[in-house]
This record gives C-alpha cells, sequence and structure tokens, in this order.
C-alpha cells in the first residue's frame, strides 16, 4: 500500500497530481479551517504531512498519532513544529529554504520603500478625494538612497536585501546577528557587523529577518523601540511575535519613530486593532514569498522532501538529523 499524507492546505493541484503518484493523498483544497482538535483527528493515521507555517506539529500532534514519520513544511520559518520533540519520537521535519531568498528580499525592499515614502497614506489620501492642489512638503518621506540599512538576523534573506541596499541604492549598511558573518560575506554585501544597540540608535531603515523562538520573542519591545530615531522606520517580514505589536502601535501613535511596515503580525491572520488606527504603518497579509514562480518552487520542494524520504529514507533539506530509514514506496 501507498503511505499515506495529509497536505493540510491547498497547493497547486499540479503538485497534488505528482504525490498522488506515490502517495494516498488527502488534501484539504476547499482549506476547511483546522481547530486543534480536528487538526488532531485529521493527521491520525497519515504517515506523512505537507505543512505550512500556521499547523502545528507539536506534542499534543505527535503523541496521538504514533504512525507519523515526515512533516514537510511548505515555508522557510517552522516555528510551528517542535523539532525537539519530533526528533526524540524519530520523526523527521523538512523546511525549504533557498527557494524564496530572493523574491522575500524583493518583498521586503519594497515593503521598505513604501513605507518610507509614505505610499500607504498617500494613496487613502487621493482616494479619498482630498487631492486639491500640490504642495511642498505634501507626503514627504524619508530618503532611502544613501541612508543607513539596518538588518537585525543576517541569515540568506538579511544578505540578500542587504546587497540590494548596498549596490543598489548606496545605502550604509549595518546588521546586528547572533554570530558575525565571515569577512568574505561582509564585503560582498558592503556590510558591517554592530551590537544590538547601536543598531537601533543608528539605522534609518532597520530590517527585520530574525528566526522566531522563544530566545528572540518581542525581541523589538517598547524598550528596544525607544532606543530607535524619530525619523526611522521599522520594517518586519520575519515572524510575528518578534515585535511586541501593542507597543509598536503606541509608538507609531506617538510618533516616536516615523513609520513600520509589517507582513507578519503576532498571532495572525487577526492583528492588533491598533495597528489600523494608525496611519503611519503599512499592513500586508504575510505575502513576502508570494509570487507563483517561488509559491510553486516552495510547494515541490516540500513535495520532493517527502518523496526522497520514503524513496531513499532521507529528506532533502532536513531540520533535525535522524538516521537515515529503508522505506520503499510501494502501489
Amino acid at each position: 500500500m501507498k503511505p499515506k499524507l495529509l497536505v493540510a492546505r491547498p497547493i497547486f493541484q499540479s503538485v497534488i497530481d505528482d504525490l498522488s503518484a506515490f502517495f494516498d493523498v488527502t488534501s484539504n483544497q476547499p482549506d476547511t479551517p483546522w481547530t486543534p482538535d480536528s487538526w488532531q483527528q485529521a493527521v491520525a493515521g497519515h504517515d506523512a504531512a505537507l505543512t505550512t507555517g500556521s499547523d502545528p506539529i507539536n506534542g499534543n500532534v505527535l503523541g496521538t498519532n504514533p504512525r507519523l514519520k515526515i512533516a514537510a513544511n511548505m515555508a522557510v520559518g517552522y516555528n510551528n513544529f517542535d523539532v525537539p520533540a519530533m526528533t526524540a519520537l524519530g520523526v523527521t521535519a523538512t523546511n525549504t529554504p533557498d527557494v524564496l531568498t530572493e523574491t522575500t528580499a524583493d518583498f521586503g525592499f519594497a515593503l521598505l520603500m513604501a513605507t518610507a515614502r509614505r505610499m500607504t497614506e498617500s494613496e487613502h489620501y487621493l482616494r479619498a478625494g482630498q487631492w486639491k492642489q500640490w504642495r511642498y512638503d505634501m507626503f514627504a518621506g524619508a530618503e532611502v538612497h544613501g541612508s543607513t540599512l539596518g538588518i537585525l538576523g543576517m541569515g540568506r534573506i538579511g544578505q540578500a536585501i542587504a546587497r540590494r541596499g548596498a549596490h543598489g541604492f548606496g545605502m550604509n549598511v549595518i546588521y546586528h546577528n547572533r554570530s558575525q558573518l565571515d569577512a568574505a560575506i561582509e564585503i560582498e554585501c558592503k556590510a558591517r557587523f554592530v551590537d544590538k544597540e547601536t543598531l537601533l540608535k543608528t539605522a534609518d531603515h532597520l530590517v527585520l529577518v530574525l528566526p522566531y523562538s522563544a530566545q528572540s520573542h518581542h525581541a523589538m519591545g517598547a524598550a528596544e523601540i525607544a532606543l530607535m530615531k524619530p525619523s526611522a522606520t521599522l520594517i518586519n517580514i520575519a515572524r510575528g511575535g518578534i515585535v511586541d505589536d501593542a507597543a509598536l502601535a503606541v509608538a507609531l501613535k506617538n510618533k516616536q519613530i516615523a513609520a513600520a511596515g509589517l507582513d507578519v503580525f503576532e498571532g495572525e491572520p487577526a492583528l492588533n486593532p491598533a495597528l489600523l488606527t494608525v496611519p503611519n504603518v503599512v499592513l500586508t497579509p504575510h505575502i513576502a514569498s508570494s509570487t507563483v514562480h517561488t509559491r510553486m518552487a516552495m510547494a515541490k520542494l516540500a513535495a520532493d522532501n517527502l518523496v526522497a524520504y520514503f524513496k531513499a529514507g532521507k529528506a532533502l533539506t532536513p531540520l533535525n538529523q535522524l538516521a537515515p530509514k529503508q522505506v520503499d514506496l510501494s502501489s
């Protein structure tokens, strides 16, 4: 018999068709919302799951689903996975690195530009019929070219943003990371390592690209935002929870910083209602990697991880180190 696979959310039908050659597929193509209980029940009886960042593989799910062997996340982030628990129970975890780096960096820079140049505010003003005449200071925003770009979290996406800023816009790039990058990468990105306090105090535009963890929860809270320049912008394309959204809403209302651009939120798809009351914020619904090409690449890599596991006993991009298993597909 074919291994049983649960596809948790809608994906490209062509990928479902390809997976059906190897798996007995149960697919949530209608995108029926899961409750915690219904999700646990859905995973039950499956050998594998193709998940998105909103589908948890944690102790509760693992404890009631001993048959599960692998969960492939269609995302580079994996804070929905309890990787230590998965490892302890011999369940392989995978993600989709690399395939979304450049697209996400493009969007991050687009969000930075829209925030700095007050595009959302000005569009709302125009659509409301308020534009009657030109003024020298109408929606005057912040310079991007030649300004200081700060990056918190200097992985693949952070480096791609740094290259865009340094090479395309002549920006002075500074960054903070858990560890300093190799000199060759710093030269390529024209980036300089600084401590976090210096980063916050110096950046004209601060982009967050660090992974979410218990340690990075509210890495940007009220105290950190207070260190930023009043003229600075804050861009979050990382994960919700890295920014204290309530504290940010207060800071925006009080003009502690000039503006923010957010693609991710605490508790998304819900968001702090206070963010809807301030004009100086650009809000997008977690779409940084959303191009057809990239989303297809993410879906295919997640699918390839599943097939490789069952054909060769080892996934292509594993997040945990487990001994290879000899598991063959059979029809």
